[in-house]
């Protein structure tokens, strides 16, 4: 992982919103490479002249391929109660994924039954309930079409393993450069076009309401999809 800045998109004295990049880790893996919350630790040290090492919680998690919104706790409190809003799904996440296919319905809901393999780290799609499998559900909708692909906004009602890869691609919507999914071929930076595009829920101390929208990754494909279309900012 490089040593670039993090991309802060809201910060005060409980939580820092940052913009992951494709191919950061949230948190220290088996790889050893350095994660979003090492950085984010040492940006709070040095911006805040803090000895030692700096508290820094992880409410939640996004893919390594994956892009945009991360939030992180800045207080053992705000994690507490971040943990408590995730868990409790009173918290409006949309994503941006860019698919190879049209899906025959503009927009709709999709109900799958996943269950994960451990070993493969990849989760299977089914249209009922088979043992192990986990309920799940989101909602889409086709925001945009480019030459080959067409953008797509998801909003979780779940929060499962994979859940908007395994789902669309189920649908047979393979999002893009996710060659574990069935897509065509990988993109060059390994990474998905799967976005993680606004968040917005009530502050856990403040009790303001927070809403952050993270601009996507600068690429053909995304820099296409920002292109003159009023839906984007809904």
């Amino acid at each position: 992982m490089s040593k670039t800045k993090l991309e802060v998109l809201h910060e005060d004295n409980h939580l820092l919103i940052i913009n992951k990049r494709p191919g950061d880790l949230a948190q220290g893996d088996k790889t050893g490479d350095e994660s979003i919350l090492d950085k984010a630790e040492r940006y709070i040290a040095r911006k805040y002249n803090k000895p030692g090492k700096a508290y820094v919680g992880l409410p939640h998690r996004l893919d390594r391929p994956t892009s945009g919104i991360v939030v992180l706790c800045r207080t053992s409190k705000s994690l507490e109660r971040m943990n408590s809003i995730f868990k409790n799904r009173t918290v409006k996440k949309k994503y941006w994924a860019v698919v190879d296919r049209e899906p025959k319905e503009h927009q709709g809901s999709l109900t799958d039954y996943l269950r994960k393999d451990e070993k493969k780290n990849k989760s299977f799609a089914y249209s009922h309930q088979v043992p192990n499998s986990l309920e799940a559900r989101l909602k889409y909708k086709l925001i945009k079409s480019l030459d080959r692909y067409y953008l797509l906004e998801v909003t979780l009602e779940t929060g499962r393993h994979h859940q908007i890869r395994a789902q669309l691609a189920n649908m047979g919507c393979h999002i893009k450069g996710d060659v574990k999914y069935g897509a065509r071929r990988a993109n060059q930076d390994l990474s998905i076009h799967l976005h993680a595009r606004s968040i917005e829920f009530t502050h856990p101390v403040s009790k303001e309401r927070i809403q952050v929208i993270a601009p996507p990754p600068k690429d053909s494909i995304w820099n296409a999809c920002l292109k003159k279309n009023p839906k984007m900012e809904e």
